[in-house]
């Protein structure tokens, strides 16, 4: 009997890997996550899980039938987990980071142990460049046949209240739940590759034998340029990120940056390495993310792509990360500098004195040349 065993029940693992499960025809899909409301609302509505769909022009829906939950902090339910880590034939963890990988090691080690030489598939969906190596390393252990893949998901999603589903005639994640999953139709999901990858059952997955090049590409194009839209959305009284389709000033801001400055960065940087760090690929896959962010099916809001400003704004994010990228190709991050600054400001607030201060704390030790010039650049920009 093929098993799938998902870690972390929110729309990355809904919309990409219990969807692509349960296409690949597993006779079991089993989900591990702590929220007691999911765990009710999905056992009382015999683990028939819908997500919603957002297409250019639509909301289409997906169904997912058979899915079981347990809840790790339950002790009856961790045993059931450790015997299901033993037999799955492949896993996905889309947990909110990898911190969380201290949470889940001690029992995936457990069941791994009760069959070590099993061969299994381990997707790792955090939005870390290494979250499969992490984890790996906090599983431990000796084993052979078990395989730990990075992955590279430009899927946008959300989590949308019952209330505002009812709102937006979106179908909750089950009948009872108290929110509802929404993801966008676009689905070329990138994984890293293994012995035997082509067996696995998992539909909706594309294999690379390098996944840095894309990693790059998605944090420092699509992540960078999406938090950069975000920003100027924000300073202009936007709401939604589908309204700056009515901006298209900003949305050719958004196309100078993506092509001009990531574009021109990443390209001269992984040149050879596909298609896509080419003039022609690069401005296609530029001019369909812009589409793509503007969908108003998706309703994304500015405050959330907003968020999180200490983590964005880190030396290896989307925007700091991203002008270090175009600095060490030979090009100028103008107007990511200026997307630095707002963020800045909204971080630290608006008294230069504390911007060097918090810099320091998110910023890795010691302070360098390379740090006073991101930090310079940020200063000056207007």
């Amino acid at each position: 009997m093929s098993t799938f065993l998902g870690i972390g029940l929110g729309p990355i693992q809904t919309g990409i890997f219990l969807l692509g499960a349960s296409k690949g025809g597993f006779d079991r899909i089993v989900v591990a996550d702590v929220d007691k409301s999911l765990l009710t609302a999905l056992r009382a509505d015999k683990g028939f899980i819908t997500i919603n769909i957002a297409t250019k022009d639509r909301i289409i829906l997906e169904k997912i039938p058979n899915v079981e939950i347990f809840d790790p902090t339950d002790l009856s339910d961790l045993e059931k987990l450790i015997g299901i880590a033993a037999e799955a034939d492949e896993i996905a963890t889309a947990l909110p980071g990898v911190k969380f990988f201290a949470n889940i090691a001690s029992w995936l080690k457990k069941g791994f142990e009760k069959d070590p030489d099993r061969r299994r598939i381990i997707y790792t969906a955090e939005n870390h460049n290494h979250a499969a190596e992490l984890l790996q390393k906090a599983v431990g252990g000796n084993f052979p046949n078990t395989y730990y893949l990075n992955t590279v998901v430009g899927k946008m999603s959300g989590i949308i209240p019952a209330s505002e589903c009812i709102k937006r005639n979106l179908v909750p994640l089950t009948p009872s739940a108290d929110r509802g999953h929404l993801v966008e139709e676009f689905n070329k999901i990138l994984i890293s590759s293994c012995p035997g990858i082509n067996d696995r059952k998992t539909q909706g997955l594309i294999v690379k034998k390098d996944l840095l090049p894309f990693e790059e590409a998605k944090l420092y194009g699509h992540n960078a340029i999406h938090m950069l839209l975000g920003l100027h959305a924000s300073e202009n009284k936007i709401a939604f990120m589908h309204e700056l389709a009515s901006h298209p000033d900003l949305i050719e801001l958004g196309r100078r940056v993506f092509i001009d400055e990531s574009g021109l960065a990443l390209c001269k940087k992984w040149k050879g390495a596909d298609e896509l760090f080419t003039e022609k690929g690069y401005k296609e896959y530029a001019e369909d993310l812009l589409v793509r962010m503007v969908n108003p099916f998706l309703t994304d809001s500015v405050d959330r792509v907003c968020r999180d400003l200490e983590r964005k704004l880190g030396w290896d994010d989307r925007i700091i990360g991203t002008m270090r990228v175009v600095i060490s190709q030979g090009f100028k991050p103008v107007e990511l500098s200026r997307g630095a600054s707002i963020a800045t400001k909204k971080l630290f607030g608006s008294k230069a004195c504390e911007f060097r201060k918090g810099f320091e704390k998110l910023w890795p030790a010691p302070w360098t040349k390379e740090h006073e010039d991101i930090f310079d650049r940020i200063l000056s920009s207007k």
